[in-house]
């Protein structure tokens, strides 16, 4: 959007926002068209919903540092050279999530106008479960630290799309969001598979690549349920041990206990006779 003040004199900055990550330098354009010395002149860069405004003001030959937001102190300049030229672009040292939004660009009695900028946060994911299952293998891929709100999809190793579970998202206080899905793979889908997230609006994506062994596939179906029955029965076997060895140990002793009590009858008979 370019307002015009002065004559044919307008400023001009972009139709397209400008992208950006976390963490990059970059520069929103802003050019006097047609071209002249602005040096001399006031140039006021503000930012939409920011108290105090200013992130940058440049008067009387040089830069107003007691206007300027403590946020952007040290990271906004212009160019002193460009100046003589028309140019007013701004340049913004390690952009923050919180600069995202409209900028406003105005050089008085001349013409304004707004750039938007758009900032990204971006991570790689990680496969952070791998698990057998009836049909396959079933993959847990996680991404955390987003922004926008990204996507996940699950490719096999031509690049085809695979069905996947629904993406579960959390947003954390500051914004970020963390996605993760599940997705079962059948041996025809190849070994290798890949997770990828991705943002449109800001042209970003993050992918890893997993490759899974034959091994995985090798285990018949219901090999799971077949080790639960081996498991059973060897307990069962040895609950059924315990019991005999028990009943045999009460019978040794009750055996015993008989025995000793037909000596002592035998000793008390032949007393009675003496």
């Amino acid at each position: 959007m370019t307002l015009e003040y002065h004559g044919s004199i307008q400023l001009v900055g972009s139709s397209q926002p400008t992208v950006a990550l976390v963490g990059d330098d970059i520069m929103l354009p802003c050019y006097l068209d047609p071209s002249m010395n602005a040096s001399d002149r006031t140039v006021e860069w503000t930012k939409h919903g920011l108290e105090p405004r200013f992130v940058y003001v440049w008067r009387d030959g040089g830069e107003l540092e007691s206007k300027k937001n403590p946020s952007y102190k040290g990271r906004t300049s212009l160019s002193i050279h460009k100046l003589k030229h028309g140019d007013v672009s701004l340049n913004l040292l390690r952009v923050k999530l919180s600069d995202r939004g409209r900028f406003r660009c105005f050089v008085p009695d001349i013409s304004e106008t707004l750039i938007e900028l758009v900032v990204g946060v971006v991570s790689s994911p990680v496969i952070v479960s791998i698990q057998k299952a009836e049909a396959g293998v079933t993959l847990q891929c996680e991404s955390a630290g987003w922004y926008p709100e990204p996507e996940l999809l699950w490719l096999d190793a031509e690049g085809n799309l695979l069905s996947a579970g629904p993406t579960e998202t959390l947003r954390g206080p500051d914004d970020l969001s963390t996605v993760s899905s599940r997705v079962t793979v059948e041996k025809r889908h190849s070994n290798n598979i890949t997770c990828r997230v991705q943002q449109k609006i800001i042209n970003q994506s993050r992918e890893t690549h997993i490759y899974i062994s034959d091994d995985f596939f090798t285990a018949p179906p219901g090999s799971a349920v077949y080790v639960s029955f081996l498991i059973i029965l060897v307990l069962s076997v040895l609950c059924i041990l315990a019991v005999i060895f028990i009943c045999w140990m009460q019978k040794r002793k009750a055996s015993y206990q008989l025995t000793s009590c037909s000596r002592a009858q035998r000793v008390l008979l032949y007393l009675s006779t003496v």
